[in-house]
């Protein structure tokens, strides 16, 4: 097992390399066509390959923007299969971590809560690969606030760390009802950036592919690197008017 991770892990590494260097072989050709394009002085640094590069371009596929890479291998079983989501603390958390921990089991459809007990990081990462996981999140606190959460894909990433600031629970809230566990569905909104793209592609398929008739709603908004989380349910009053109710 150990054998065939770590040679999984090589080819995942070999093939990232290979595509950097690709990538910046098509910027350095890319750079050569735009200057004789427009008539303009081929940059000093690439003159001593330039022919050598302007010659290659005609062999380019101008189509080829549809190429996958090591991002489209992350997650290429999204949207075929569901996430399979497992939630676990800091050590020795407290008990307003463990609220905090079984809520957030609600927000994920089909996510499972692990007690981390004495457990290390490595020995969980080992455990969720054994057991098919696909994400492995992790909470931290500060004296009982939740401050942190590491959203680790597996098995070979990306992994992002979020801090959290704000929180408020549902169970600091006097008389509410359940939450639905329906399949949700999302709004990405302001996640405009190469960054941006990447983060939510971290979050959004930490949620499986609702269906058409949910009622259920979550909204990660982006303004200025602060990352709003907010989740409604909704009904039809009538045919053109939609009543929210905010889920905490």
């Amino acid at each position: 097992m150990l054998r065939r991770e770590a040679r999984l892990r090589r080819e995942y590494l070999y093939r990232k390399a290979r595509e950097e260097a690709q990538r910046a072989a098509s910027e350095r050709k890319e750079k050569v066509r735009r200057a004789l394009e427009e008539n303009h002085l081929i940059p000093t640094e690439l003159r001593r390959e330039a022919l050598a590069l302007h010659g290659s371009l005609e062999f380019d596929d101008a189509g080829g923007e549809g190429v996958t890479n090591h991002v489209d291998d992350e997650y290429r079983w999204a949207g075929v299969e569901d996430p399979k989501v497992m939630i676990t603390t800091s050590r020795d958390p407290s008990s307003r971590l463990k609220m905090f921990a079984k809520e957030l089991k609600l927000v994920f459809p089909g996510a499972q809560r692990m007690n981390r007990g004495r457990h290390e990081v490595g020995a969980l990462v080992r455990a969720c690969k054994v057991n098919g996981v696909t994400d492995l999140l992790v909470i931290h606190e500060h004296r009982g606030t939740p401050v942190g959460l590491i959203v680790s894909h597996l098995p070979f990433g990306p992994t992002a760390y979020f801090t959290l600031c704000n929180v408020l629970m549902r169970h600091d809230i006097p008389d509410l009802g359940t939450v639905s566990e329906a399949k949700p569905h999302l709004i990405i909104h302001g996640f405009s950036s190469r960054l941006g793209k990447r983060v939510s592609d971290v979050l959004r398929y930490l949620f499986p592919v609702p269906k058409e008739d949910s009622h259920r709603v979550i909204t990660f908004a982006n303004q200025n690197d602060y990352i709003s989380f907010r989740h409604h349910v909704y009904r039809k009053t009538n045919h053109r008017n939609v009543e929210l109710t905010e889920c905490t």
